[in-house]
């Protein structure tokens, strides 16, 4: 059973940084396309970042793009989010997420956010 579990969490004052880990277990991580989702109170989910097997190809929302980095240590079994220049705005839970059958070559639709399998999730509180 494939397990996620999501580390490092906290919080820090805008324009700090802080780093996301998300250890996977029970699986074949190197052939999982992974993301990086977040959820605000009284708003949707939403993807934030994501990474395809291969790590070759990566995905950021707008409103992160330049300020998030995705990255994955295969040796590890383990992804991270490197978030710099933080915003009031990024408060939120943060969860990891992996889509276990993943198209060998991502397509125009990638991501497609057809995750198999979440973590918990980690709180980032960024004070103004």
């Amino acid at each position: 059973q494939v397990h996620l579990a999501e580390s490092g969490g906290g919080l820090v004052q805008a324009g700090g940084s802080l780093r996301v880990s998300c250890e996977v277990s029970g699986g074949t991580f190197s052939m999982y396309d992974m993301g990086w989702l977040r959820q605000a109170p009284g708003k949707e989910r939403e993807l934030v970042a994501a990474i395809n097997w291969s790590g070759a190809k990566t995905y950021y929302a707008e409103s992160v793009k330049g300020r998030f980095t995705i990255s994955r240590d295969t040796a590890k079994n383990t992804l991270y989010l490197q978030m710099n220049s933080l915003k009031p705005e990024d408060t939120a839970v943060y969860y990891c997420a992996a889509d276990v059958d993943p198209p060998a070559v991502p397509g125009i639709s990638w991501p497609r956010s057809e995750y198999d399998y979440w973590g918990l999730g980690t709180q980032v509180t960024v004070s103004s």
